[in-house]
Formats: structure tokens, sequence, C-alpha cells
């Protein structure tokens, strides 16, 4: 079990001394894997370790933007142990880490408080104050304090370099398959069970509804999903994400239909897995019009699945 860690300063003696990867790490994708096994493979005689922010740097910087993370610490913490890290260190990013010098980054907690003995990031990694320390600044450190050290190029594809931006873009752009090919396993909404406004239930299509919360919003629309429950279960089902334009909704959610499902699940966590985009959100006439609507792309994605 992957062990998470919050404050440098404090660190347990254990937790010293490991192989580091360093970086944002916002969706755990095949590059971020990359990173993972240079670190592993740099010293693999060392506790594996990863180095992370949370918030993430840009929610610090740009509080006004919409919500754009692909994973949130809990969900990144549960993949990170997949792949075998033993610690994860996920600094509060606030306004004294943005504000201490690359420099001093590097001697005091990468190296006084960690005690890194080796280190491996991506080939854009950037750090310190205004991003001023970058690959060539934090190798030469490295060098200096007898630190090892893995720079691991872009890992790319069909369509190019895998990044977390290009994944967003696929969301966005209703692709959740290209994108789940880029992370290497379907990207998936995460959230608390909630009550909605029980719609669903009259109209014989009763949902489970999952607030996107910090998570980026991806094209509106319907799509056949799969359904991650807190018990381990995976249900297949379909799933509107949008504002729902005929019942006079406004703010966006995350409604999934499980088929063959009569569960209570309000309260607990579930995963909502995008597998195929259906079709995009629109306005009906009215809820006979939906109703119908409804019962057809719940027989598309049941094909889709193999439900």
């Amino acid at each position: 079990m992957t062990r998470l860690l919050r404050d440098w300063r404090q660190l347990p003696e254990e937790a010293r001394g490991a192989s580091l990867a360093l970086g944002n790490f916002d969706g755990v994708h095949r590059g971020h894997h990359a990173v993972l096994a240079a670190a592993h493979a740099g010293r693999p005689d060392l506790p594996l370790a990863v180095l992370t922010f949370e918030p993430h740097p840009r929610e610090h910087f740009r509080p006004g933007d919409p919500p754009f993370r692909l994973t949130l610490l809990a969900a990144k913490l549960a993949l990170f142990s997949e792949l075998g890290c033993a610690f994860v260190l996920a600094l509060p990013f606030d306004e004294a880490l943005a504000a201490m010098p690359a420099e001093a980054f590097v001697h005091e907690v990468l190296h006084g408080a960690l005690g890194a003995r080796h280190l491996a990031c991506g080939h854009d990694f950037a750090f310190g104050h205004r991003r001023g320390g970058d690959v060539a600044m934090l190798a030469r450190e490295a060098e200096s304090l007898g630190i090892g050290m893995t720079v691991v190029p872009p890992v790319s594809d069909e369509d190019g370099p895998i990044s977390s931006t290009a994944i967003r873009r696929l969301l966005q752009d209703g692709y959740p398959e290209r994108a789940a090919h880029r992370l290497g396993r379907p990207w998936e909404i995460r959230g608390l069970v909630s009550h909605g406004d029980k719609r669903g239930r009259t109209i014989g299509f009763p949902t489970a509804n999952v607030p996107l919360g910090r998570q980026l919003e991806p094209a509106r629309g319907v799509y056949a999903v799969q359904v991650a429950l807190a018990d381990g279960r995976v249900v297949p089902g379909v799933a509107n994400i949008g504002a729902r334009p005929t019942v006079g909704g406004t703010e966006s959610r995350v409604e999934a239909h499980l088929f063959d499902f009569s569960e209570d699940l309000y309260g607990q966590e579930a995963g909502v897995r995008l597998i195929h985009f259906l079709r995009p959100e629109r306005k009906f006439a009215g809820l006979a019009e939906l109703t119908a609507q409804i019962a057809a792309d719940a027989a598309s994605a049941r094909a889709m699945l193999g439900a």
C-alpha cells in the first residue's frame, strides 16, 4: 500500500533515500508510467517514491480557470500503488512553495529532507520560483550532490507525444477511446454518489449522480460507460454528462444508469469510466421524446459493451 506524505520537513526516516519520480502526474498516463519505470530502473535496490504537488500549481496560480484535472489525489494514489510506489510526497502547493527558488528546492527538499538517491523526470519538468529550474539545472545540481538522474524523453503514439494537455483535448472533443489509449486505461470521473432530482426513476431509468467537482468536464453528451463501485464490482451502463436542457438544468453533472442494477449507492464512491461517446447532448420536446431517446441510447450502449 502506497503511503501518502504531505510535509517535507517531517518525513519518517524510512521515506528517505528513495529513487524519486518528479512531476505533476495529472492523469498518470503512459508518459508518466515511463518516468516511474525510469526511477525504478535507475536504482531498483531502493524504494520507489513520487514527489508531486497538491493542488496542481495551475489551480494555485489560476484559481478562476474551469476545472481541468484528469485525476485528483485519491485516484492518483490508487494508480501509484498499482505501479509499485512505496511513498507519495504530495507537497502542498502554496505561496511559500511557489516562492521557493529552484536551488533551494533541490538542496533543502530533494537532497536535505528526502535524501533522494536517484531522480527521474520528463524532459520538460520545471520547478522553483517562476519555474526557474529546468532539467539541465536539475542535472547539474544532482551531479554536484552525488544524486543519479534519468531524463525521460517524450512517449509518443501514432497521434504524437502523450501529454495531459493532449488527453484533456481528446476528452473535450468526444474521443474517450483515444484518451484511454494514451492513459493506458479508460478515463473515469470519481466521486460520491449524490441525490439528484430523482426524475430518472419515474421514467424507468434510475441514475447514480456523480458530481464533476474539480475534474475536467468532457464533451457533453451520452456515453457507454462502466461504473466502478466501492466494493470492486464494475457494472456496465449509459451516462449523460451535461446540464440536462430538456428538464431545465443549468449545472453540468454526470448521471449514470447502471444496467440490471437496483441497489442503493447513495454516499458511496463510484468511478464512471467513459468507454464510447454515443451522441452530443441536445434538448428534446418533452419527457416522452427524452425517454424514447434514453431507451435507444441504452440499447446502443448495451450492444457496444456486450451487456
